[in-house]
């Protein structure tokens, strides 16, 4: 209880001390490749043309997003609001409570509505929860973690995002196959629909996967053409090239980006330095002549001007495509990073738009409670069981209650099929569901800021 008043009066009162550097106004361009790294921001110039120097995070953005992003409050030294990020209550009912109660929004309130999609393992969960400032989304190495969606909630300010965070998508025939539950296909879509802005997740450390867009994301782009887009290139901490970042990004937006063609080639500084620096230039003077594409339909891309289901032709055309050239930004990242991921949260904050808050400030997440928690305890279980055996086992709980000084006590019970895989759960002398025990008892302690003692059981299933 303690620990939850202590965040309660933080997030309202802590201020701190942030220094921003910025760069010198940029020169005329239509695109600004810049780099953020360190709480500074620069650029690199080479002979009128915009080169970059990848020390991640890296964003191409529009002149007029990149000087929002360059300006913003970049001139307060002394005055930038640190916000302590909102917990979840253990109680259900104080929970429910808050997601009915009125947004005590400000006068002047804003809001952006995101949708994060993306392949399975793409990283979605791990972004979500690096941008709310604590775990609520399970997150694995294994396939389709995230079973339907969830929102997280952002308050910063006079500004609130929502993020919708999707399970992977994937096909109605792998549904059918893996016998998975039908919000794997009408999820995302849904979340697409609502959003003011979707973040399209590209694993690049994934050879099999990074060099094209899955079919089902394109389609879910392209029947929401009007929906900006933004492009993010997720887990560059992983590639060893980073010199292929832009090539990547040239392959996935198809040349296109915020309706400019843009080419990449090498930069005479790496061929003598050995550096991997690349130059990312529009094709400015064909523009002037005439010969510029603009994004608002590449002739191309022969889809619907308005959201709905795609025709038979459409679909066939989709299938030739491996990028989607109608991204509004791209963004190359590491979702872990905690310094990259702040220059795409403060992005998200500069696109909001004048409008009513959603939910309360203190919100973090739609979900309850137990839901958390059965959560976490499945994150573990797929860490650390093998193969098939974490997607088997169903959970119950038992107990939940409150203690008298606030500590939390949950029983849980574990179900299984097989005795094989009751023997696995267990582990020698029980100490692997003790791990799990221990592991997501701590997680769930760092959201719901209380002490929380786990206890869980693991029976057979006749």
């Amino acid at each position: 209880m303690a620990l939850r008043f202590c965040n309660t009066f933080l997030r309202q009162s802590m201020r701190c001390s942030v220094k921003v550097h910025t760069a010198a106004p940029g020169e005329n361009a239509s695109w600004l490749l810049n780099t953020i790294s360190g709480g500074g921001v620069g650029r690199l110039k080479t002979g009128g043309q915009i080169g970059l120097h990848f020390t991640p995070v890296c964003f191409i953005a529009s002149e007029a997003v990149s000087g929002m992003l360059l300006k913003g409050k970049a001139t307060e030294t002394h005055d930038s609001l640190c916000h302590y990020p909102a917990s979840v209550p253990p109680d259900n009912a104080e929970q429910m409570s808050l997601l009915v109660n009125h947004p005590d929004q400000p006068e002047n309130s804003k809001i952006l509505k995101v949708a994060i999609i993306g392949l399975p393992n793409a990283g979605k969960s791990t972004l979500s929860n690096q941008l709310l400032g604590r775990k609520v989304f399970a997150v694995s190495n294994k396939v389709h973690t995230t079973r339907s969606r969830a929102q997280g909630v952002l308050t910063e300010d006079d500004t609130q995002i929502v993020l919708l965070d999707t399970p992977g998508l994937t096909t109605p025939s792998k549904v059918k196959r893996h016998q998975l539950e039908r919000s794997f296909l009408v999820d995302p879509r849904n979340s697409v629909q609502e959003a003011d802005l979707v973040l399209v997740l590209v694993d690049v450390s994934d050879k099999w996967t990074r060099n094209k867009l899955g079919f089902e994301v394109l389609k879910c782009l392209a029947q929401n053409p009007n929906i900006p887009a933004v492009l993010v290139l997720n887990k560059v901490d992983l590639l060893k090239g980073k010199n292929m970042l832009l090539d990547l990004t040239v392959k996935l937006t198809e040349g296109v980006v915020n309706g400019k063609k843009i080419r990449v080639r090498d930069s005479p500084l790496a061929e003598k330095k050995g550096q991997d620096i690349k130059n990312a230039a529009t094709e400015r003077d064909e523009n002037k002549r005439g010969g510029g594409e603009t994004a608002e339909r590449p002739p191309s891309l022969p889809l619907p001007l308005t959201a709905g289901s795609l025709s038979k032709e459409a679909l066939k055309e989709l299938r030739t495509h491996q990028g989607w050239p109608l991204f509004k930004d791209v963004f190359m990242l590491s979702a872990v990073d905690v310094e990259d991921v702040e220059a795409l949260k403060r992005y998200l904050v500069v696109n909001a738009k004048p409008g009513s808050w959603h939910y309360h400030s203190g919100v973090l997440t739609d979900q309850n409670p137990q839901e958390i928690c059965t959560n976490t305890v499945r994150e573990k279980l797929l860490e650390y069981l093998p193969q098939e055996v974490p997607y088997n086992v169903i959970q119950t709980i038992e107990i939940w209650q409150e203690g008298e000084k606030g500590e939390l006590d949950i029983l849980l019970k574990l179900y299984v099929k097989k005795e094989t895989h009751m023997r696995m759960l267990i582990g020698q002398a029980g100490q692997m569901v003790a791990k799990i025990a221990q592991e997501a008892g701590l997680d769930l302690m760092k959201v719901f800021l209380c002490d929380v003692k786990l206890r869980i059981s693991v029976k057979l299933k006749k």
